[in-house]
């Protein structure tokens, strides 16, 4: 196989990579609380709510830590992003990143809490898998083989 269309390819799945960080977030080393942990095993990719309510700045954040911060994640005004705010809101005590969890959308394929050696090992293994079968793919294609 010509060494340019592998690389291509390699190229294009890198570009995912920054998807899987949130997935670290549910890993035993992971410095956050274990709430957050099984909030980030228990959600979706629709369970993300991006929103610049809490820093001026638009960012993804966990529906259900926002609810259990007495606030609705469907009815949040804009906030003025010249007016940064890292501090709580009115209406509630509740802290970005402190208790209003971030996460990014790519959450929706974990089931389980693992070590962050599990995690890369699955994520490898997903990987290897994915590689396998799209170079069968495109060396049927091309008539290899």
């Amino acid at each position: 196989m010509h060494t340019a269309a592998r690389s291509s390819r390699l190229a294009a799945g890198a570009a995912t990579a920054p998807y899987v960080g949130s997935a670290f977030l549910s890993t035993a080393e992971a410095n956050v609380t274990e709430d957050y942990k099984q909030m980030i095993v228990d959600s979706a990719a629709e369970d993300v709510v991006y929103s610049s309510y809490f820093t001026g700045v638009k960012g993804n954040y966990l529906r259900g830590s926002i609810t259990a911060s007495g606030l609705d994640p469907d009815d949040l005004p804009e906030a003025d992003p010249t007016k940064m705010d890292f501090g709580t809101k009115e209406g509630s005590d509740s802290k970005a990143w402190k208790d209003i969890w971030g996460s990014g959308q790519g959450i929706g394929v974990l089931h389980e809490k693992s070590t962050a050696a599990e995690l890369v090992d699955s994520l490898t293994a997903q990987f290897e898998a994915a590689k396998t079968e799209l170079d069968a793919r495109l060396n049927t294609a091309v008539g290899v083989g």
